[in-house]
Order: structure tokens, then sequence, then C-alpha cells
């Protein structure tokens, strides 16, 4: 499928959406520090925000959302942001989530690691490569365009900028828009990662975190 395709297939889902009225009973919001808010007790533009995620492609309120709602402005423009990012950007869901699985594994996000690291699986990300990450170490066998994925990541986090070898691989493989979209990317589920952390977002109860921490 095209990005032309899949951005009219989301506008065509997000207008089926829109035309129901979104279900505020039961918002499944979640929280540590920030309590979970409730439809009663939210301001209108929280409540613009709630309808705006329960219309869109995300249907649902799970992860950082709880907390972005308490600045529901920014939050709406943010969420927007992401969903653009996770949804329509420019490169295969398999390379967007080792993207997304090598943040979290950065912030040692555990709601962020737990959610997209099935998200990889389902994606064709092999298990030896999610374990490699979530133990700290470069996975040992990657294909072409997951190295160049990997690489760049990786590189950024943890050097803050990328050489000319690694920046020039991704312009090749992913295009200058791929490198952006990329960049946009890690931006937005960092930002998720620093938002679940210092909520302290709950896992559930009996679930146990993966992630170990790093030296």
């Amino acid at each position: 499928m095209t990005l032309r395709m899949l951005s009219a297939t989301l506008i065509t889902m997000s207008l089926a959406f829109a035309q129901q009225a979104p279900d505020t009973r039961n918002l499944g919001l979640a929280g540590d520090r920030f309590a979970p808010l409730t439809w009663d007790t939210m301001t209108p533009a929280q409540r613009t925000m709630t309808e705006h995620l329960l219309s869109g492609p995300r249907r649902g309120l799970g992860g950082p959302f709880n907390v972005l709602l308490r600045s529901p402005e920014m939050g709406d423009l943010a969420q927007e942001f992401g969903a653009s990012m996770r949804f329509l950007n420019s490169f295969s869901p398999k390379l967007r989530e080792l993207a997304i699985i090598t943040v979290a594994r950065y912030w040692t996000s555990h709601y962020e690691w737990r959610a997209h690291r099935q998200a990889a699986v389902q994606a064709g990300l092999a298990e030896p490569i999610i374990q490699a990450i979530a133990a700290g170490k470069r996975p040992e066998k990657l294909d072409a365009d997951e190295t160049v994925v990997y690489n760049f990541v990786s590189e950024l986090l943890t050097a803050k900028q990328v050489g000319d070898a690694t920046f020039a691989a991704a312009k090749k493989t992913l295009g200058e828009r791929g490198v952006v979209d990329l960049i946009g990317l890690m931006g937005w589920y960092q930002m998720v990662s620093m938002l679940l952390n210092v909520d302290r977002y709950p896992l559930g109860d009996g679930v146990v975190p993966e992630l170990k921490p790093l030296p």
C-alpha cells in the first residue's frame, strides 16, 4: 500500500469513527502520580482532546494520554503529531517498531517497551533482535534495512548526532523524507517515554517488567 493510499484509508477510517458517538463511560485511563481522569471531571478542552483520541485511528487513551490531558491544548497537538508518526510515516511497520523499541530500551520505558515489542513481533521483527535490544546489546543478525535504522537511532541517542556514513546510509535507504520521519518518530516516542516514566505508569496487575536497568 502506498503512502497516499494509506493516508486516504486513515482519513476514511477517521470520518467513519467520527460519525459514531464516543463511549465516554469507560475511558480506560490509567496513571500513578497523575490520577486517572473521568469524563465528568474533565474541562471542555480535555473533553475535546478525548473525543479526538476516541474518534481517531487509536480509538483509545492508553499510555501517555492521561498525563497529556493535563495540558490539553498541547496534548491534542501532540497526539495528532504522534498519530502521524505512527500511522503515516514513510517506512515499513517493521522498521518503525525497531526504532520505537530501541528508543523504549534507551529510556527503560516499561509500558512503551511492552506494547511495542508485541507490535514488533507482529510486524515481522525477529525475536532474537528484540531480545538483544532488551538486553542493551547490538543484535547480531540484522537485515540491511534494519541495520541502517538501528545504526541511525542508536547513534543519535547515544552520541547526540550521526556521522556522515550513518547519515548517507539512512538517506540512501529511507530517502530524505524517511530520515526526517525517523527523527520525528524518535522525538515522539522519547516524549512518550518521559511522560510514562515521570508518571510511573502502571503495567497492570501481575505484569513483571522485561527490561533491566542498563549499566
